[in-house]
């Protein structure tokens, strides 16, 4: 196997572990978890999740530490995740009245989660 095969393969195991904590915690804090790795032909998004009257797109980023995990989300990603929860929508109407939120979980080693909640606003 090519080395870079093996990273990529590696890199796409962490994340789903990464997104398969976050499910968890998210679900012990109550949220109802509607949607996991949301793919469209305008975007993808890690998680979605509902708890009460909100209505949130999650995304999960994992690193080595929290600095590095927080900083790895673009203005790019943003705008596709932003994408991907309008598409949801588009095919959910019975959510549209929910007020829509994006959250982040940052995922290092051997720690919680951190849940970052309204993480950014819709531009």
């Amino acid at each position: 196997m090519i080395p870079r095969e093996k990273a990529h393969r590696n890199a796409e195991r962490r994340g789903k572990s990464a997104e398969l904590l976050c499910l968890w915690q998210l679900r012990l804090k109550g949220y109802r978890i509607l949607a996991r790795r949301y793919k469209t032909p305008v975007g993808e998004v890690d998680l979605i999740a509902r708890r009460g009257g909100v209505l949130a797109a999650i995304e999960v980023k994992a690193r080595g530490d929290f600095d590095r995990a927080g900083e790895s989300l673009t203005p790019r990603q943003r705008r596709r995740i932003t994408r991907a929860l309008a598409h949801f929508l588009g095919r959910r109407p019975d959510l549209a009245l929910l007020a829509a939120r994006f959250d982040v979980m940052l995922v290092a080693p051997r720690r919680w989660p951190r849940h970052l909640v309204d993480a950014w606003r819709e531009e």
